[in-house]
């Protein structure tokens, strides 16, 4: 349960970082699955279980990405680092 991970008191916490803890937690679980699925396929022999095994992976990162653009869309913070390093060109660690 994503409240066992809080490092406050629950009754401490605004609703608008209950639900950031919330979209952090999901999008962790999402890319959690994304590695499961991607191991599992890599390990599996058989052609048609390990299609099925990709096509979950890939489920699994529009949902990370669903709740990605969700919190881009309700964290300005976030959004202005999105906006700074995604879909840029050139070597990422040189980008301000």
């Amino acid at each position: 349960m994503s409240s066992d991970r809080l490092h406050a008191p629950r009754e401490r916490l605004t609703k608008e970082t209950l639900a950031m803890h919330q979209a952090i937690v999901s999008v962790m679980e999402e890319l959690e699955a994304v590695d499961w699925y991607r191991q599992r396929a890599d390990d599996c022999d058989d052609a048609a279980l390990k299609e099925i095994l990709l096509h979950n992976m890939r489920e699994e990162m529009e949902h990370a990405s669903m709740v990605l653009e969700w919190i881009r869309r309700n964290n300005t913070d976030f959004e202005k680092q999105l906006k700074a390093f995604l879909f840029t060109e050139g070597k990422i660690s040189d980008h301000a």
